[in-house]
């Protein structure tokens, strides 16, 4: 349930990523391929510890830890109603990406369908975003809805103490000359596209892992690829630069050669007569 003021919309989550589309391996015993078991062993008395002798704790100093039982960690956790709370609306653009972590579809629940296209269509026209908390799993989230095609996404954000200040950041303080800079721009004009399309970029790595464990299935073995050439290393700005302009763009390539422009006759005519004197003169000198 999503709520802002006295409305409130039935809606349901959807996971907004493909978690199957990860590679991920599990450990085995290399001497029989059996899969492992984890185990917690304690180093000082060098024995494996069972789950029921286990206690959470937290290191405020070096070896240092206050523990807690089950029940009041419990007792602090938030119920998890799922209930987004909306707080306040802001512009779009005023949420920084840097902030954004994982995301959800959110889609209406049952007989929520009109409320939800309302909340979508007004967000839509004002241009705003909204900020709420979300209560799940035992935890409290900051979140941002925002439309999204026909309906909403829901963008789980970090809190301001979990994102670092950029001052913390050595940039320097060199100063931009304006050739370098035009060159620059020059550049990202060259390259630039009007819009994002996710579909044109593709996990090189994923894909080879997929294509080495279909090898692996089919008991065929694995072909490694010829490493590839190093770059050249251009240290001068200026020259990397023009060497990046050097290059045709995707744009460039994608149009067609121009055709040199077709000559007069009259410029014809006179590069026939002077090609005809060049050949009267060398019969002359050859005589």
């Amino acid at each position: 349930m999503c709520a802002f003021g006295l409305v409130t919309v039935p809606i349901r989550l959807y996971t907004a990523s493909e978690s199957a589309a990860a590679v991920s391996f599990n450990m085995l015993h290399g001497k029989c391929g059996t899969r492992l078991k984890q185990q917690y062993i304690c180093p000082k008395d060098e024995e494996i510890v069972p789950r029921d002798q286990m206690v959470k704790g937290y290191e405020f100093a070096k070896d240092q830890y206050v523990t807690f039982t089950e029940a009041e960690l419990k007792a602090m956790a938030e119920e998890s109603t799922r209930a987004i709370e909306i707080t306040e609306f802001v512009p779009l653009q005023k949420v920084d990406p840097v902030y954004f972590e994982s995301a959800y579809y959110l889609g209406p629940d049952k007989g929520g369908e009109r409320a939800y296209t309302l909340l979508a269509a007004a967000m839509r026209q004002t241009g705003r975003s909204a900020l709420a908390k979300w209560a799940a799993r035992g935890k409290q989230y900051l979140v941002m809805l925002r439309p999204f095609e026909k309906g909403l996404v829901m963008q789980v954000l970090l809190y301001a103490d979990e994102v670092r200040p950029f001052a913390e950041v050595p940039v320097g303080d060199s100063v931009v000359k304006d050739a370098e800079l035009k060159l620059a721009v020059q550049l990202i004009d060259q390259i630039a596209t009007e819009e994002f399309r996710p579909e044109a970029y593709e996990d090189e790595v994923r894909k080879r892992y997929h294509a080495a464990i279909q090898e692996k299935v089919q008991g065929r073995e694995i072909t490694a690829a010829a490493p590839e050439a190093p770059k050249a290393q251009i240290i001068d700005l200026m020259e990397a630069l023009k060497a990046s302009l050097g290059g045709r763009s995707p744009r460039a390539e994608a149009e067609p050669a121009r055709k040199p422009a077709k000559r007069s006759a009259q410029a014809s005519q006179a590069e026939t007569k002077a090609t005809r004197a060049r050949a009267v003169g060398r019969g002359s000198s050859r005589s």
